[in-house]
């Protein structure tokens, strides 16, 4: 009788019963199956707690009040619990949060669909077309995945700054165009297959319509389809998946983006750049309108700036009373900003 066969062949007997009847052999197989359990476990959770872990601290510190943070016995519990930084966060004073987060819900989902429906057609066009030069186009792409968008910023600027199309503009009107300022470039660019991370869109959505054979275009050519029909009527439906991949990224990237949202976009209040500057606008309230000189502490800053920080993943229903946020900001760092002549905290 086989090892394999005497582990499987008495299956009420008792375990060490069957495991000398195996000579050993269903221990050591029970032993490194545990194992290997343990060492997936580990190495699972380890990596969800590095990931997780950061994201905890700030939810911990973000209903913290500012006592805790200078509080040695206080690690992740607090113990002053409030939501009072919430309702800093989400005032005029910092966010503006039901504002900023209607335009970037609508930025966000604007581009997107730009985005995902130039790329889609640029990707499919690589997949199934020839024309001239097409493996250079294709590398052109792969290229804007690698150089860094920073590195054609001022490039950007001025040509946006001094727009014209083959020098239309300037012979009608005298001058070129200024669209800076407003979302008109943006949108050129992501129609254009130019915005964040196009060039990612274009190679995934090429790779997967490589892999469709092409025996499904065929026999709709057959039937009569022409090739836009056959794309939209064939071809997209069976890219669903890649598709909704694609826009997902492109949400989530332009929904944090603050590089052209801050090049294009300024004068749109967006939840990122809006975040990016809750220390600043933090301090400059502090020390102007409620006339403490000695500004918000670092700890209070870093404080809200964790808050601000989930709440762009996060929808939160919070009043607005001005009155109410200057007592609880005041409550916050008045006992720190406040400083005696001999440099010590006033009581």
């Amino acid at each position: 009788m086989s090892k394999q066969t005497a582990t499987h062949a008495h299956p009420s007997g008792s375990f060490w019963a069957r495991n000398r009847k195996s000579g050993g052999y269903l221990l050591r197989k029970t032993v490194r199956r545990k194992g290997y359990q343990l060492i997936r476990f580990l190495l699972l959770f380890g990596l969800c707690f590095m990931i997780i872990q950061p994201l905890l601290d700030k939810l911990s510190v973000s209903f913290m009040a500012e006592r805790d943070l200078y509080d040695s016995t206080v690690i992740s519990i607090p113990r002053h619990l409030t939501t009072a930084n919430y309702s800093l966060a989400a005032s005029k004073i910092l966010l503006n949060y039901g504002t900023t987060f209607l335009n970037t819900l609508i930025v966000s989902l604007a581009v997107s669909v730009l985005q995902i429906a130039a790329c889609t057609l640029v990707g499919y066009g690589f997949a199934r077309f020839e024309f001239p030069f097409k493996k250079f186009w294709f590398a052109a792409v792969i290229i804007t995945v690698i150089i860094p968008p920073q590195t054609i910023s001022s490039s950007l600027y001025l040509h946006f700054n001094f727009f014209d199309i083959f020098g239309i503009f300037k012979a009608t009107t005298g001058s070129s165009l200024n669209l800076r300022g407003s979302p008109i470039p943006y949108a050129l660019m992501s129609a254009t297959c130019m915005g964040l991370k196009n060039g990612l869109y274009i190679y995934m959505i090429r790779q997967f319509f490589t892999g469709i054979p092409k025996s499904l275009e065929e026999a709709a050519y057959v039937d009569g389809c022409s090739i836009f029909k056959t794309f939209w009527r064939v071809i997209l439906p069976d890219a669903v998946p890649i598709l909704v991949s694609c826009f997902l990224f492109s949400f989530v990237w332009q929904w944090t983006d603050t590089f052209y949202s801050k090049l294009f976009l300024g004068n749109i209040k967006l939840l990122s750049l809006e975040a990016s500057t809750v220390a600043d606008r933090l301090n400059s309230y502090v020390s102007i309108q409620l006339g403490l000189s000695g500004g918000a502490s670092m700890g209070y800053q870093q404080q809200m700036v964790s808050t601000a920080t989930l709440m762009l993943v996060a929808l939160f229903e919070l009043h607005d009373g001005t009155a109410d946020l200057q007592r609880m900001v005041k409550q916050h760092v008045g006992a720190l900003v406040y400083l005696t002549h001999d440099g010590r905290d006033a009581p």
